[in-house]
C-alpha cells in the first residue's frame, strides 16, 4: 500500500526540475540533474517528520519535447512519533510517452494505531501496533490512445514483526495478518488522463481502474482481489477559481484480506482531518470536494468538504453511516509557472476529529 509521504518528496522533485533542469535542458536535452533537498511535513498520523531526499531527473530521448521529465528519488524520513520511512521512488517517460513505469521499493517502521475494523468502531477502542514492512510498486503502462493508457500492475508487502497486545482487538476480531504475513500480486489497470497540470490542475480530468489479485501462485500467504477507482475532474470557474471533484472507491474481494491492505479512511488526501485508519474494512467510498481560489500574490486559499464510508461488503453502504469531514487551507506558490503549492490545511470531522496538515502538492 502506497504511503502519503511519497506525494511530498515527488512535488520537490518536480521544483529541483523547474528551478534547474529545464533551464539546462535548452541547450542539451540530455541534460541530467542531481538535487540532495531536506524534506519537512506534517500530518495527523505522524506529526512532524523531518528527513532528506535525492532526487534525480533525465530524459531518455534527447530532442523529445512531447515526454515529461524522467524522475529517480531516495527518501529518508523520521517522524517526531519514531516512524521512520526509507524509499527509492520514480516515474520513466520513454519517448513520445509510449511507455511510462511507475515505481516504489520501500521500507518502513511505523508506530500506529488501529480502532478495530468496521464502521462504527468507538474511540475508546483505540490500540496502538507497530509492524515493519518492505513494499514493492511496479507499474508499467503502453499509450493506446491520447491521453489513454493500458497498463500491468505488480504489488509485494513484506510485514514482518507486528507487535500489538496479546488478547486486544487484533485477537478478538482475528484481523488477517496480525502475525506477520507476504502478500504478491498481479494486476492490469486502465487510466485516461486530459489534466492540464499533474499537481494542480485548473482544467481536464483523470479516470484510473486497476486491480490486482493476490494468490499462492505468485506467492502470496492470502488470496484476494483489490480493486480501486479513481475518478477526478477539475472545472475551470471566473478568475483563475477551480472547483475539483473526486470520486474514490475501494473494493476488496476475497474471504480474508490482511490489515495493511485493507481500505483505511482518512489522511493527508482524503477525508483530512481523520486519522488514516481511524475506520478500516474491506470496502471503503469517498466523494470529495475542494473549492481553490487565489488571494493575491503567490498566495491562494481552499474550502473543502468530503463524505465517506468504509464496509465489509458493497451492499452494506448506508447514507446514515457517512462521516464527513471539511475545513480549509492556504496555499503558498514556490513555483507559480508550474503550479507547485505549500500546502497548509486544518480539517474536522463529524466525528469530532481533527488535523492540520503541511505539506507540499495538492491533495488530489
Amino acid at each position: 500500500m502506497r504511503l502519503a509521504f511519497f506525494s511530498v518528496f515527488i512535488a520537490l522533485n518536480l521544483l529541483s526540475i523547474t528551478s534547474g533542469a529545464q533551464k539546462d535542458s535548452v541547450v542539451n536535452r540530455r541534460t541530467k540533474k542531481l538535487m540532495v533537498l531536506p524534506v519537512m511535513a506534517r500530518s495527523v498520523e505522524t506529526g512532524w517528520s523531518f528527513g532528506a531526499v535525492a532526487a534525480s531527473t533525465f530524459r531518455i530521448a534527447g530532442k523529445d519535447t512531447v515526454s515529461r521529465t524522467s524522475n529517480i528519488q531516495a527518501l529518508a524520513l523520521y517522524s517526531l512519533k519514531h516512524q521512520l520511512i526509507a524509499a527509492i521512488n520514480g516515474s520513466i517517460y520513454f519517448p513520445k510517452e509510449k511507455y511510462i513505469i511507475n515505481h516504489q521499493f520501500s521500507y518502513s517502521y511505523f508506530p500506529d494505531k488501529c480502532w478495530g475494523l468496521g464502521s462504527n468502531t468507538p474511540d475508546s477502542a483505540e490500540e496502538p501496533y507497530k509492524f515493519r514492512q518492505y513494499y514493492v510498486y511496479l507499474h508499467p503502462m503502453k499509450k493506446i490512445g491520447r491521453g489513454l493508457f493500458a497498463g500491468v500492475l505488480y504489488e509485494q508487502q513484506n510485514v514482518l514483526a507486528m507487535e500489538y497486545e496479546p488478547g486486544g482487538l487484533f485477537d478478538k476480531q482475528k484481523i488477517a495478518g496480525r502475525k506477520g504475513y507476504f502478500v504478491s500480486g498481479l494486476g492490469l489497470s486502465l487510466t485516461y488522463d486530459s489534466r492540464n497540470n499533474a499537481f494542480a490542475p485548473n482544467s481536464g480530468a483523470f479516470a484510473q481502474l486497476y486491480f490486482n489479485h493476490f494468490a499462492p501462485y505468485i506467492g502470496s500467504d492470502f488470496t484476494y482481489t483489490n480493486i480501486v477507482q479513481d475518478i477526478r475532474k477539475y472545472i475551470p470557474l471566473f478568475k483563475k477559481q477551480v472547483l475539483a471533484l473526486q470520486f474514490y472507491n475501494v473494493i476488496n474481494a476475497g474471504p480474508e484480506v490482511p490489515v495493511r491492505s485493507l481500505a483505511q479512511l482518512g489522511g493527508s488526501s482524503s477525508m483530512r482531518g481523520f486519522y488514516n485508519g481511524r475506520f478500516r474494512d474491506k470496502q471503503m467510498m469517498v466523494i470529495q470536494s475542494e473549492y481553490r481560489l487565489p488571494v493575491y500574490g503567490c498566495l491562494g486559499a481552499v474550502l473543502f468538504g468530503a463524505a465517506g464510508d468504509v464496509t465489509r461488503r458493497v451492499m452494506d453502504y448506508s447514507l446514515r453511516g457517512f462521516k464527513f469531514a471539511y475545513g480549509g487551507g492556504l496555499r503558498f506558490a514556490l513555483n507559480k509557472k508550474e503550479r507547485l503549492n505549500l500546502r497548509l490545511d486544518y480539517g474536522v470531522t463529524s466525528t469530532g476529529n481533527h488535523g492540520f496538515y503541511f505539506q507540499l502538492g495538492e491533495a488530489f
